[in-house]
């Protein structure tokens, strides 16, 4: 069976999604969500793909007339056959109204360099700028805090303090052929060559539950 055969993709109330995101994704929080969709196996959720409004107000701005969703999210259970990401996040990217821009980045401190992206055909625009050399909270519990938490943190359960690398930055046009041209057309950035590299893999030695779908 082939993998349109094997996976069904739906969308799904953020509750279900919020457990799954939590428990596997190395970043721990949750983003502002405003699509949700499941990635299913025989109605099992196996995983989950959100997008959100991006948190920046000048590259929300920068795409006016057209609407822009930040890819915020994409977490699965381990070993999934090979392309069901790239068909996740391929098919979910179709449901989503046009015209639409969608921006997502790879975080290149943790070894990320926006493989489904690149197989999902995504613009690259290399390494967002302000994502570059932000100062990362290490506490002495092992857990990352970041500049965001900084006004809540004692500083003297900090282990140390380091650097963020940086984040890849992506971006995808959901329309017609003129609506994308136009949309290409916006950008702000030189589009560059992908990046290329071993990708580290953050498993969460965790269990999640499989919760059949309420849709």
């Amino acid at each position: 069976m082939g993998i349109k055969d094997t996976f069904e993709i739906k969308e799904i109330p953020n509750e279900i999604a919020k457990p799954f995101i939590l428990k596997k994704h190395y970043a721990e929080t949750l983003p502002s969500i405003s699509y949700c969709f499941g990635l299913h196996k025989e109605q099992d959720l196996v995983g989950v793909c959100t997008f959100g409004m991006p948190p920046n107000y000048v590259e929300n701005k920068a795409w006016k007339p057209f609407d822009l969703l930040e890819l915020n999210r994409l977490v699965s259970i381990e070993n999934l056959p090979k392309n069901a990401l790239s068909y996740f996040v391929s098919h979910s990217l179709k449901k989503l109204s046009s015209p639409l821009a969608v921006i997502a980045y790879a975080d290149k401190g943790k070894g990320h360099h926006g493989y489904i992206y690149q197989a999902t055909n995504w613009v690259y625009t290399g390494l967002a700028e302000g994502t570059k050399n932000r100062p990362i909270y290490i506490m002495k519990s092992g857990q990352e805090k970041h500049r965001r938490h900084a006004k809540d943190i004692n500083m003297d359960n900090v282990k140390e303090i380091k650097r963020t690398e940086g984040k890849h930055r992506y971006y995808y046009f959901v329309g017609n052929k003129r609506e994308k041209r136009k949309m290409r057309k916006k950008l702000r950035f030189e589009e560059k060559p992908y990046p290329k590299g071993d990708n580290e893999k953050h498993k969460k030695n965790v269990k999640v539950n499989n919760q059949k779908s309420l849709i």
